[in-house]
């Protein structure tokens, strides 16, 4: 990573809900820039959020008032930006599945239907809309990845124009 990548993701933290990134395995902190294994155990890294400045920001009603996408849910996502890659991801129905939820001795039981899900009707379009957004804050123009399928398909119908 550049030293301004660097700088970019770390300027973005001003108006972020996350401060570092921590591993699973080992707990080691790192900046919130753009890696993503730990380089003592290589376990996976994970954004630390900052529950306390979420819960002066967030309430009930300042989510309603969000979007009709997963960016109403902004301030619980790992971005600073106020302007997110939003094609309209997310929100989903929950359809309630009474046979399956009686056979498994439940007293209700609700099944997300992703299969609507915007642009490409996959769940990925939730993780690629927040990951290319992050990559945007940090300065990134290019993106990849590797893919048998939905991840593709996600990552191409998401990822903004180039300039």
């Amino acid at each position: 990573m550049t030293q301004a990548t660097l700088d970019t993701a770390l300027q973005s933290l001003d108006t972020a809900n996350f401060t570092s990134l921590a591993c699973k395995e080992c707990g080691e902190e790192y900046p919130a820039a753009a890696t993503h294994v730990c380089e003592f155990c290589f376990g996976p890294l994970e954004v630390k959020y900052d529950y306390e400045k979420i819960k002066q920001k967030v309430s009930r009603e300042t989510i309603e008032a969000g979007p009709n996408s997963i960016w109403r849910y902004k301030e619980f996502l790992p971005v600073a930006t106020d302007n997110p890659i939003d094609v309209g991801t997310g929100m989903t129905p929950l359809l309630r599945a009474n046979r399956l939820a009686r056979r498994l001795g439940l007293k209700e039981l609700y099944i997300k239907n992703d299969a609507v899900n915007m642009p490409t009707l996959s769940f990925k379009d939730r993780v690629v809309s927040v990951a290319l957004t992050r990559a945007k804050e940090l300065g990134f123009s290019t993106v990849s990845c590797a893919s048998t399928g939905n991840l593709a398909n996600s990552t191409a119908a998401i990822a903004p124009m180039p300039d």
